[in-house]
């Protein structure tokens, strides 16, 4: 069955390029809409119509996709801190910010999203978020392009 998958993978997809870029965040928890970020590194691509999987390289900040209007980032980041527990957390680096490393693994450190014509395919009110949660830092962000055939 391996065989098999990867078979069909490779007559249908071809792997393109792995690509970083870095994105300055300002505050300790902060929602950064990078979708036009990634649309860029799509753009510069030879690849019309594929998947991207971006990868934050960090363990306390993590992607997902959201509706950015007015008002979410207070929401958002509110829900999220009320689902930390207020514990005595015993981790040995700093203990303060273990709640981050926490979420930041319930939520996720990367995305898949298929691209047609160089343009992320997503909702209308969606759009890709780096949530930072141990800012402000710079956040290097790897991004795999894989072009269907």
């Amino acid at each position: 069955m391996y065989y098999t998958n990867s078979l069909v993978f490779f007559l249908f997809f071809r792997y393109k390029d792995n690509m970083e870029i870095t994105i300055t965040t300002h505050e300790k928890d902060e929602l950064i809409d990078i979708t036009d970020e990634i649309e860029e590194v799509l753009e510069d691509q030879d690849v019309e119509n594929g998947v991207c999987t971006i990868f934050v390289k960090h363990s306390t900040c993590c992607l997902t996709t959201a509706d950015m209007e007015e008002g979410m980032e207070e929401d958002f980041l509110g829900a999220l801190r009320a689902m930390a527990p207020k514990l005595d957390y015993i981790h040995p680096h700093d203990p303060s910010h273990a709640p981050d490393h926490i979420l930041s693994s319930i939520i996720g450190t990367s995305l898949t999203i298929p691209f047609e014509k160089k343009q992320l395919v997503l909702g209308v009110w969606q759009q890709v978020v780096l949530v930072e949660l141990n800012g402000p830092r710079d956040r290097t962000l790897h991004i795999t392009v894989v072009a269907s055939a």
